[in-house]
């Protein structure tokens, strides 16, 4: 399933896809308890219908990565952390979150949630863009396979702006876009 710029994805194609990861999740959690560690800010919209699919008990984490560039010895580099760690030892674990892009932050996270030993670790994307990966990650669970340079709106997304969260469907646009508003106005000299 992908996807073009000026696409929109409806909130009907999303809530039948969300509803269908969920059937395949509860397939292959068999019943068993489900922890399901959510990322904030972007995945709490897909975690909060997609968990409503998931028929098996679940206790749901959350998140929020905290990334900052650190001067060190003259030499700048960036660190992401997280807030406390649920403890998972045993569990099996369901990490949510809406966009896999380079893959950078999702693998790190998942190293660490790692070190608790769960008894089995996944991740779930509504938006997969495979074209920009940076380590070898691949979703378990996704909903839309989309191009790398767009920029998409709504189902918890936000605009740079911090606008679009809450429409109900998404919708994309290209990462190098020069609008600043909504309506392309230019700026005047």
């Amino acid at each position: 399933m992908s996807a073009r710029k000026g696409a929109i994805y409806s909130a009907v194609r999303i809530a039948a896809r969300v509803a269908e990861l969920g059937k395949e999740i509860s397939r292959e959690c068999g019943g068993r308890r489900l922890d399901v560690v959510v990322t904030l800010d972007r995945g709490f919209v897909f975690a909060a219908d997609l968990i409503r699919h998931i028929d098996a008990p679940t206790v749901c984490h959350f998140v929020r990565e905290d990334v900052r560039d650190v001067d060190q010895d003259g030499h700048a580099r960036r660190e992401v952390l997280f807030g406390s760690r649920p403890e998972l030892k045993g569990r099996d674990v369901l990490v949510v979150d809406a966009v896999l892009e380079s893959g950078v932050t999702q693998d790190f996270f998942l190293r660490r949630l790692g070190e608790s030993q769960p008894r089995s670790i996944r991740l779930a994307v509504l938006l997969d863009k495979p074209g920009k990966r940076r380590v070898a990650l691949e979703p378990d669970y996704f909903g839309f396979r989309t191009a790398s340079n767009l920029v998409w709106v709504g189902y918890g997304l936000a605009s740079p702006n911090g606008i679009g969260r809450n429409h109900k469907q998404l919708s994309s646009g290209t990462n190098n876009s020069s609008r600043k508003s909504g309506k392309g106005r230019k700026k005047k000299a």
